[in-house]
């Protein structure tokens, strides 16, 4: 539930993404408040990774205004975004294939110094992953697609962060799979990561999340809390089948 006491912890606000003379997302404006999961629900080309990519500066905005913890992303290069506290799992996995699980790892905490405070991050994430422990010498593009998902979420949270871009961490995966990667982005939010969430799979996203927004060709066309949109006969139609 959204606490009205507190600030939100991201607020977008009229986003306007092009890519050249296709207008990608047209304003835009959602809020995602501490502690919470938020899902971004639509169908393919809707404009969900674009708001991900919007917001760690992957892609050039037109107009919006993008606040993360009252501090504007609009101006920041990708790596401050990582410094400030956001970090994204990218659809695809972006793995780095000819790296190993030990060096993929180091490199999602390339912007941070303590290098004892590094290693005890590492260490958790082996703790939290025991398959990435039992492969952290083998090259990431040897492993199945479960596990470079969760070498994904694992080298994003080696950046400590306080807000995850979580972009279609199902996708591909194997029923079984998708729900030991559903249980542990359950277990992160518990222990305080904040999450956005773009998930296809609309109905696991929404039985995840607290709150939703569904984009339609670019705008957001419906919100609610899951509950919500889960009965709204819309979406139902739309997007659960």
């Amino acid at each position: 539930m959204t606490d009205p006491t507190k600030n939100p912890i991201l607020q977008v606000s009229h986003l306007t993404v092009n890519y050249g003379a296709i207008q990608a997302l047209r304003d835009v404006s959602f809020e995602v408040y501490p502690g919470e999961i938020v899902t971004l629900i639509g169908a393919n080309g809707a404009g969900k990774s674009t708001t991900l990519r919007a917001l760690s500066r992957i892609v050039r905005v037109k107009s919006g205004t993008m606040l993360y913890d009252g501090r504007s992303l609009n101006a920041m290069r990708p790596d401050a975004v990582v410094s400030a506290g956001i970090a994204h799992s990218p659809e695809g996995r972006r793995v780095l294939s000819r790296l190993s699980v030990y060096d993929n790892l180091m490199l999602g905490a390339y912007t941070r110094s303590n290098r004892a405070e590094v290693l005890a991050d590492l260490e958790q994430q082996f703790s939290r992953f025991p398959r990435l422990a039992e492969r952290r010498r083998q090259l990431a593009g040897t492993l199945s697609g479960g596990e470079q998902q969760m070498l994904a979420i694992a080298r994003a949270l080696m950046s400590r962060p306080r807000l995850l871009l979580l972009d279609e961490p199902s996708l591909g995966l194997a029923p079984i799979i998708v729900r030991e990667i559903f249980n542990i982005i359950r277990e992160l939010n518990a222990q305080g990561v904040t999450i956005l969430l773009v998930e296809q799979n609309a109905q696991l996203a929404l039985q995840t999340a607290a709150r939703g927004y569904v984009l339609e060709a670019g705008e957001i066309i419906i919100t609610g809390n899951a509950a919500e949109l889960a009965g709204n006969e819309r979406v139902r139609k739309a997007y659960l089948g």
